[in-house]
């Protein structure tokens, strides 16, 4: 059954990013023993972003200009990126834009991933509205030893703890993982 996933990392404090919308503060830790995102991955059959989220990747790893380095990243898997703008698609990329709200599309993105999931990679206000449409299923926090004093929130909503369910927390390396399930409205899964 295809579940809905944001699965990401974040400062002990709740950033994503810092207020340059870095992640030069994540490459610092350590990941020996960390996470295994490749793992990860292979469970997903759909990649969904905000297009900050999708400009950084772009831009961090030169992929207009070095296209072939998307493979390895998303491999051939549709990559959904939801913006109100015209961005760029590094050729042979399976990119798809999105100009409107997570209920609109929700089907197609559900069908693109087939029995697989379907990985919301960020940002946080992007998470946030596949959880406003009830259509959140599972919160993967990989928890760095690190703070921001500003930047891209985790999650900017209230959620309060009848919306989420701890199913497991474990050590990996430098980081401690966390895993929800979401709850519907009323603590019902």
């Amino acid at each position: 059954m295809t579940r809905i996933v944001y699965y990401t990392a974040t400062t002990i404090n709740g950033y994503l990013a810092d207020s340059a919308n870095s992640l030069k503060w994540l490459f610092a830790v350590d990941t020996e023993g960390g996470p295994d995102i490749g793992a990860f991955m292979d469970t997903a059959g759909v990649f969904v972003e905000g297009s900050t989220t999708y400009e950084w990747v772009l831009q961090a790893e030169n992929l207009l200009a070095e296209p072939h380095k998307w493979q390895p990243f998303y491999g051939a898997k549709p990559t959904y990126v939801f913006t109100s703008r015209e961005l760029p698609v590094p050729e042979g990329a399976d990119v798809r834009f999105v100009r409107g709200a997570v209920p609109e599309v929700l089907e197609e993105i559900r069908a693109a991933a087939g029995e697989l999931n379907v990985w919301v990679v960020g940002g946080g206000d992007l998470a946030g509205q596949f959880l406003d449409a009830g259509a959140l299923d599972e919160l993967v926090l990989t928890l760095a030893p690190a703070t921001l004093t500003s930047g891209a929130p985790l999650l900017p909503r209230n959620v309060g703890t009848d919306r989420l369910k701890l199913r497991s927390a474990v050590q990996q390396g430098a980081f401690a993982v966390l895993n929800y399930e979401v709850l519907a409205l009323g603590g019902e899964s």
